[in-house]
């Protein structure tokens, strides 16, 4: 599954959870069955989804994590300790809630980033220039996005979006942003998905966003005429798709992380993007978890 992946240094007192992390009561977010998505509630829950985070980043795509996050088998940096983690549970799991998670984003608001340092896509894209360009609005980072591979269903993925949507009206956010992952290195392996986002999603005007002049690559890799759009949706990873169903659009270059084995692309989606469909859809559910 897509994943939204960056490696930050982190020192070994940023990389232990923090209780101060730990939101009030009332984060249940939505429930879909027997999978509930809700904020993590304690340092050990954090820990949990640092683990799973690490499940999928390091055993299954190869990452390379700093010595200390392989030694723990966590991934973790300091941001952890000032986002709010959502996470997918599986009540039907016998064992506490730690035992319990199977999915987990990493949320970042945008006057929490400012209290500390900025948010994490901007070592890789020009978010400075994105949010100055929007005074009156509030940005929201989706981060850290994984799910096990057992649980990589449609429902997961719209429970995991029920949540982002549910704390985006809590909070009052105008717009999300995060980025999305291709496997690998090379993203002339990915031409016709790259081509196809650049060509037909491209965030333009005051929407629009590159990747740092130094780590910049192309995305236009194929001219317009010849992309076949459902080829090209077919090559995209799902949470991708999920995204562009939303309304979404997508930066105009691409970062290869070396570390984490993959190529990223910036996803930027307006709250006033989203289809009525979808916002209908997630909004009259989402609407009762997020007074």
């Amino acid at each position: 599954m897509s994943v939204d992946i960056l490696n930050c240094d982190a020192t070994a007192e940023a990389a232990r959870p923090s209780a101060a992390a730990a939101p009030k009561e009332g984060d249940v977010l939505g429930r879909i069955g027997n999978l509930e998505t809700r904020l993590a509630r304690s340092a050990r829950e954090i820990d949990a989804a640092q683990a799973v985070r690490y499940r999928v980043f390091v055993e299954e795509m190869k990452a390379q994590l700093p010595a200390d996050a392989m030694r723990r088998e966590r991934d973790f940096d300091a941001y952890d300790a000032f986002c709010d983690h959502l996470l997918v549970l599986d009540r039907s799991i016998e064992g506490d809630a730690e035992d319990q998670i199977v999915g987990t984003y990493r949320l970042l608001r945008q006057d929490v980033a400012m209290a500390n340092g900025g948010f994490y896509s901007a070592s890789e894209f020009a978010i400075d220039e994105l949010i100055a360009r929007h005074p009156d609005k509030r940005f929201m980072e989706l981060g850290r996005s994984c799910v096990l591979p057992q649980y990589r269903t449609k429902r997961t993925v719209e429970l995991l979006w029920q949540g982002n949507w549910a704390y985006a009206l809590k909070h009052g956010m105008s717009a999300m942003f995060g980025c999305a992952s291709f496997p690998g290195v090379h993203p002339e392996s990915h031409a016709l998905a790259l081509s196809f986002l650049y060509h037909s999603v491209l965030a333009k005007n005051e929407w629009a966003v590159g990747a740092l002049p130094h780590l910049a690559r192309d995305m236009d890799l194929m001219p317009a005429e010849g992309v076949n759009p459902k080829k090209a949706l077919m090559a995209l990873p799902p949470l991708i798709k999920g995204y562009l169903r939303l309304g979404a659009m997508v930066g105009s270059s691409a970062v290869v992380d070396q570390a984490f084995n993959t190529t990223d692309v910036l996803i930027v989606l307006p709250i006033s993007s989203i289809s009525d469909r979808y916002l209908n859809y997630y909004g009259a559910d989402a609407g009762r978890f997020a007074s």
